[in-house]
């Protein structure tokens, strides 16, 4: 196997179970949020935390999610001519789009959101509220996870299509994926 190969396999088995494991984010902030409804309006009963928690869940639902969402073409995008191009367009548009715009963009995200995660952690931020989550400096970290596991699927994306294009391997006739 191929260093390329490798390393595009080792990202996608990495962010497929990532995505997997927070997926069970939707259920747990779907079952919180219901319980918070039924405790205020049936109960009449708040909870500050599980209310924050349901944001949290959200983040880290969005955020962590996005290297998967990436690895199974799940994102938006203007699909009027890629639909219908060949494997090899796909693949240089794949690396184009990869190399100029999610690397340089997750880069940017990393290079400007470090100070602030960092100011973060050195106070151990917490909730503006006294019953609130006391770690805003854990959910700020999930923009650095988010950057850093698109920024990782998007060199599996362009390892994927340089070796398409090199016709080393062939994407899968059925969802246009690299067979590793």
């Amino acid at each position: 196997m191929l260093p390329l190969q490798l390393m595009a396999k080792y990202v996608d088995t990495l962010n497929e179970w990532i995505g997997r494991v927070v997926a069970w984010a939707a259920l747990t902030m779907v079952l919180m949020q219901f319980t918070v409804v039924v405790m205020r309006y049936a109960f009449g009963v708040g909870s500050i935390m599980m209310q924050e928690s349901v944001i949290y869940l959200h983040s880290i639902l969005f955020m962590v999610g996005a290297g998967y969402t990436l690895l199974h073409d799940g994102h938006v995008r203007v699909d009027i001519f890629y639909r219908d191009a060949s494997i090899r367009k796909k693949a240089i548009v794949d690396l184009l789009g990869s190399i100029f715009f999610i690397i340089p963009v997750c880069s940017l995200i990393w290079w400007a959101s470090m100070p602030y995660v960092q100011n973060s952690w050195a106070v151990f931020e917490g909730s503006k509220e006294t019953s609130g989550i006391q770690a805003v400096f854990l959910l700020k970290s999930v923009v650095l996870v988010f950057s850093f596991l698109v920024f990782i699927q998007a060199l599996s994306t362009v390892a994927k299509s340089i070796l398409t294009l090199s016709g080393v391997a062939t994407p899968h006739q059925e969802h246009d994926k690299l067979e590793i």
